[in-house]
């Protein structure tokens, strides 16, 4: 996937325990593990939201689709770590489809994955369900796959299949817009009307690209604000459609409050203008829900 950002040196290393968990439970006579896996998932009890995929998308080089043949249970005083009420499995699955990926997968995949017990305190059982999983290839290791997160097991309805292939496509369009890094600057000009004004809300991206924030206020009429995802500001800005990628960069990754630093105006009442109109953006995007952390 085109889409995902460079991992740094800390989250490299993190990936590694993983992997060298997974390669002692494959090999342990008693199926346990030795090493603390710290990126264990869980299955999540919540529908998966936009935000939840695209979250998981970024982080992972395999999205695929699986069906689970077999389950192995990690003895407790093998799985340090393991978060109470929780039980740690080595799954053997069958590959049903690649959802996206940078290389091919085998019919077999085997990863670990930590999962809630049920109310009666017993393990699930996951044989012949299907799971969408978020993933990297185990170097060296065709087949073993460490997923990324806690929660990069779905359960595979047709409702989150659907969404998973909406948002990765979407993720992966050449004009997808960029990430995020945070507010660079803010300004607020009144004008010749009272209540007559319009903010400026410049943003920093990890590419550079350039994306700026409009609110328009006339008086009596609703405030009109909008984003730019070009160097081109004016009023034609519009708000990004719910439920997008363009929304999901600005809901999900936008400070919830303007920064102090980011004011380039001095007078106390741009200053309070900038910080309202941003505070109506911020309102006007609404939440980015997380259900699966």
């Amino acid at each position: 996937m085109a889409f995902r950002e460079p991992a740094d040196g800390a989250l490299r290393k993190s990936r590694l325990l993983p992997a060298l968990m997974l390669a002692a439970a494959l090999t342990a006579p008693t199926g346990g593990v030795q090493a603390q896996d710290r990126r264990a998932v869980s299955v999540p009890v919540a529908e998966p939201t936009y935000a939840d995929i695209a979250d998981l998308a970024e982080a992972a080089d395999i999205v695929a689709l699986v069906e689970v043949r077999n389950q192995t249970l990690i003895k407790p005083e093998r799985a340090p770590g393991l978060t109470p009420g929780h039980a740690r499995l080595l799954i053997k699955a069958r590959t049903l489809a690649l959802i996206a990926g940078r290389s091919a997968v085998g019919e077999s995949l085997v990863y670990l994955a930590d999962v809630p017990l049920l109310a009666n305190g017993k393990v699930p059982k996951l044989k012949k369900q299907r799971f969408m999983v978020f993933a990297d290839p185990v170097a060296g290791r065709p087949g073993e796959l460490s997923l990324v997160g806690p929660a990069a097991q779905v359960p595979a309805t047709p409702g989150s299949e659907l969404l998973a292939r909406t948002v990765i496509a979407a993720l992966a369009a050449p004009d997808a817009p960029p990430k995020i890094g945070g507010v660079r600057e803010a300004m607020s000009v009144a004008g010749n009307l009272a209540g007559e004004s319009e903010t400026q809300v410049f943003l920093d991206t990890v590419t550079g690209a350039p994306v700026s924030l409009s609110v328009v206020r006339r008086p009596g009429m609703q405030p009109q604000w909008g984003v730019s995802w070009s160097e081109i500001v004016d009023q034609s800005a519009r708000p990004p459609a719910s439920e997008s990628v363009e929304w999901y960069r600005l809901a999900c990754f936008l400070p919830r409050q303007l920064p102090a630093n980011a004011l380039i105006q001095q007078d106390r009442g741009s200053r309070a203008q900038a910080e309202a109109d941003y505070g109506y953006i911020i309102q006007q995007l609404g939440e980015c829900s997380r259900p699966l952390g």
